[in-house]
């Protein structure tokens, strides 16, 4: 119970907070002269810790419904960690509230953060279109490149999983695709984000310089 609810929680973080990260590179590249007026360090707490507050509340309930079930079939659950579809496919008694609630909650939480990133992407590609220079569309391009690829992956998987009726996929399926956003999605962060930064990379080239030089010697 401990494992599925910090799981959810974290889950549903992590949505919110991609959809925080859109607005920040709003405001980056529309606004950059109000940047700091706007992205102060409060609205910051502010934004991470409602973020955590929200998520912490849906997990609850999800884990509240969850110790209602009377009983399972084995305990025995057909995944790598305690996740809530497969946990309730061993339920003995009716689930359908549980599972109802479960596509509000995720198709919600899908619809607002898809919605605030879009919004956000299209003011940035338009203003990234009224550019001037090609340097500056480049260097706003590459600030919101590896958001994106985080942003499809992970949302992708999350609709292909959650989105949809309890008998929509096997549950082997779901194995696999839960793979990409607990295992590979995590392996690609520093990836993704902080390979743009020069002194990572700087660091990097470095290490493998010295690796190379150590092996001729």
């Amino acid at each position: 119970m401990v494992q599925l609810y910090l799981f959810c929680t974290y889950a549903i973080t992590e949505v919110f907070l991609l959809a925080v990260m859109a607005y920040y590179r709003f405001v980056t590249i529309c606004n950059p002269l109000l940047y700091m007026v706007i992205m102060s360090q409060k609205l910051c707490a502010q934004l991470v810790s409602g973020c955590y507050l929200y998520a912490s509340i849906c997990s609850l309930i999800h884990l509240c419904l969850t110790l209602e079930i009377a009983g399972y079939k084995s305990n025995v659950i057909n995944h790598f960690f305690c996740d809530l579809p497969p946990l309730l496919n061993l339920a003995c008694s009716d689930v359908t509230v549980n599972e109802v609630l479960l596509f509000i909650v995720v198709n919600f939480n899908e619809v607002i953060t898809i919605t605030i990133i879009l919004t956000s992407y299209l003011f940035i590609l338009i203003t990234i279109l009224k550019m001037c220079s090609a340097e500056g569309r480049r260097k706003a391009f590459s600030t919101c490149a590896s958001h994106l690829t985080a942003i499809v992956i992970f949302h992708g998987i999350i609709l292909f999983i959650y989105c949809q009726s309890s008998s929509g996929t096997s549950l082997d399926i779901d194995k696999v695709t839960t793979v990409f956003y607990t295992v590979v999605i995590p392996m690609l962060n520093p990836l993704i984000y902080n390979l743009r930064n020069k002194d990572v990379k700087e660091a990097l080239r470095k290490v493998v310089d010295s690796k190379i030089l150590s092996q001729r010697n």
